[in-house]
């Protein structure tokens, strides 16, 4: 492995979304998993049963519960700022923007985090804040909890409430819509 720490800070290249957007057109990363995080392209771990399942779920319960008035994305790119194009596990966006780009606005992001709980608390928190999205959920299945991130200013989500088994959660733009967090984790 490479001694990334010797190298000098100027000599390392951000990426912009449009270059590696269109690095994803040409068909460069086909057998691997990345996003874009900070310029930085990172690997993504694989997902096991249970992760994918918690994903399923989630997005199953969030398609049905808001009908026509959101869609509802998983595994898919958010255009979240000019260096950062995650994959957020699921991603409920304002209904029928069909455009030539990534959705770049989002009423709420989630994460299921078993081996990543680090990314997604730290680089993934901020950059979902930098770009203001108004709640981000990390559902923690190594502490079978849900994490509810909200209020983004200045780079970082004001408050964070954790949901335990028992408990239900409504999306801030949607509080009609409940969840149960024992349906989750």
């Amino acid at each position: 492995m490479r001694d990334l720490a010797s190298i000098a800070s100027q000599e390392i290249r951000p990426i912009s979304r449009a270059e590696y957007d269109q690095m994803v057109a040409m068909g460069w990363f086909e057998d691997e998993h990345v996003e874009l995080l900070d310029g930085v392209l990172v690997a993504m771990s694989p997902q096991g049963p249970l992760h994918s399942k918690t994903v399923q779920r989630l997005a199953k319960l969030l398609t049905l519960a808001l009908e026509d008035r959101a869609d509802v994305y998983s595994h898919s790119p958010h255009a979240a700022s000019d260096q950062s194009e995650p994959e957020p596990d699921v991603n409920v966006v304002p209904p029928g923007e069909d455009t030539e780009d990534h959705p770049d606005r989002s009423f709420l992001v989630i994460e299921v985090a078993l081996s990543s709980l680090d990314k997604d608390r730290g680089v993934k928190a901020r950059i979902y804040a930098e770009s203001n999205i108004p709640e981000y959920w990390i559902v923690n299945l190594v502490e079978r909890v849900i994490e509810v991130y909200s209020n983004p200013k200045r780079g970082t989500y004001q408050s964070k409430l954790t949901h335990e088994r028992g408990e239900t959660i409504s999306p801030i733009e949607f509080p009609d819509v409940k969840v149960a967090v024992s349906d989750i984790v």
